[in-house]
C-alpha cells in the first residue's frame, strides 16, 4: 500500500532526537511542497516533478534554495530507508548556481565560519567515525590547513605538550596546538582504527587490494560529504571553514600578529579579514539588543 507525501513528511518530522529548532526549519522548508503535493503518493513523485518544484523556488536566495534542496534530499532518503520508495529521485541532482546579477556568489566574498549550533551538529555527525572525529577536532583546535594535517606522520605529534609542527605556505614551519578533547579523539582513533604499517598519522586501506597508505584529501572529502548529508544546517560547509572558525573565535582574544603566526599567513592583510568578521558580528548583536530594548519601552 502506497503512502502519501504528507504521511512521509509527518513521520520525517516526528523522528526521535530531532531538535525543536531543526524541526521548525524542516517544517518551514517543507511547507510549500506539502501544500502542492501533500496528497500525492510518494511513489509517483518523480525527478521531473521535483525539479519543477525547485525551479518554483527561484525567488529564494542562493543559500536558502540550497538548504531547501538539501532538506528535500534528506526527506526522500528517509522515504527510501523506510521502504516507501526504491530510490531517491533527486539523488545527485546539482544545486542551482548563484545568480551574480542579484549579487549572489558561492563564497559571497566573505569568510565562512561555523556557528556554535553548526559545530555541535558537526561533532554529532562525525561522532561515530573515529578517524573523521579526530580530524575535525584537530582542525578546529589547531586552525591548521587540511593538507598540513594530512601530511603529518605519527611521530610529528607531541602527546605531552599537545602540539605538532607543520610546514605551511612558503615552506615555513610553525607549531599548532590542540586540547584535551582533541587529544582523546586522536588517541581513540590511533588505538582502534589507525593502521600501524605506515608512518602516516591518518591512514586508509584500499578495499580491494588492502594496501594501506596515507589518506588522501579526496577520501576525506568524500567521508565529509557523506557524514554531513543528513544535516541541512551544514549544507555548503567546507572542511576549510573549520580554519576560518578557529580564527574568528580567537581574533578578539589575542593580538593580530599572534593570530597571524598561528595561522601561518604570509600577509597580515589576510589575517585582518577576521577582524572585519567579528566587527560585523558585534554590530549584528548590538542591533538585535537595541531592538529588544526598544520593544521593552
Amino acid at each position: 500500500m502506497s503512502v502519501t507525501l504528507a504521511t512521509v513528511i509527518t513521520e520525517f518530522l516526528s523522528r526521535p532526537g530531532l531538535a525543536k529548532s531543526t524541526r521548525r526549519t524542516y517544517e518551514l522548508a517543507l511547507k510549500p511542497i506539502l501544500i502542492e503535493y501533500g496528497s500525492w503518493s510518494i511513489e509517483i513523485i518523480g525527478k521531473q516533478t521535483l525539479i519543477e518544484y525547485l525551479k518554483s523556488l527561484e525567488h529564494c536566495s542562493y543559500t536558502t534554495h540550497r538548504k531547501y534542496q538539501a532538506i528535500l534530499q534528506s526527506l526522500f532518503n528517509f522515504a527510501v530507508e523506510q521502504g516507501y520508495i526504491k530510490f531517491n529521485p533527486i539523488r545527485g541532482l546539482k544545486q542551482r548556481q548563484p545568480n551574480q546579477e542579484k549579487g549572489e556568489h558561492k563564497t559571497d566574498g566573505t569568510i565562512r565560519y561555523l556557528t556554535a549550533t553548526q559545530l555541535n551538529l558537526l561533532y554529532k555527525a562525525v561522532a561515530n567515525d573515529l578517524r573523521m572525529n579526530a580530524i575535525v577536532h584537530l582542525l578546529h583546535d589547531s586552525g591548521c590547513r587540511i593538507a598540513e594535517l594530512l601530511a603529518l606522520d605519527i611521530d610529528d605529534i607531541d602527546f605531552t605538550k599537545y602540539t605538532f609542527q607543520v610546514v605551511g605556505k612558503g615552506n615555513k614551519q610553525r607549531t599548532c596546538y590542540f586540547g584535551d578533547v582533541a587529544a582523546k579523539a586522536l588517541n581513540k582513533y590511533i588505538k582502534y582504527e589507525r593502521h600501524n604499517t605506515v608512518n602516516a598519522l591518518f591512514t586508509a586501506q584500499q578495499p580491494v587490494t588492502k594496501v594501506v597508505s596515507r589518506i588522501s584529501y579526496r577520501t576525506v572529502h568524500e567521508y565529509w560529504r557523506k557524514l554531513i548529508t543528513d544535516y541541512p544546517e551544514l549544507v555548503g560547509i567546507r572542511i576549510h571553514d573549520l580554519r576560518h572558525t578557529f580564527a574568528t573565535e580567537r581574533v578578539g582574544l589575542m593580538g593580530i600578529e599572534e593570530l597571524r603566526a598561528l595561522m601561518g599567513h604570509e600577509n597580515i592583510q589576510t589575517t585582518l579579514r577576521y577582524q572585519k568578521v567579528t566587527s560585523a558580528r558585534a554590530e549584528n548583536v548590538a542591533r538585535k539588543a537595541l531592538e529588544r530594548l526598544t520593544i521593552s519601552y
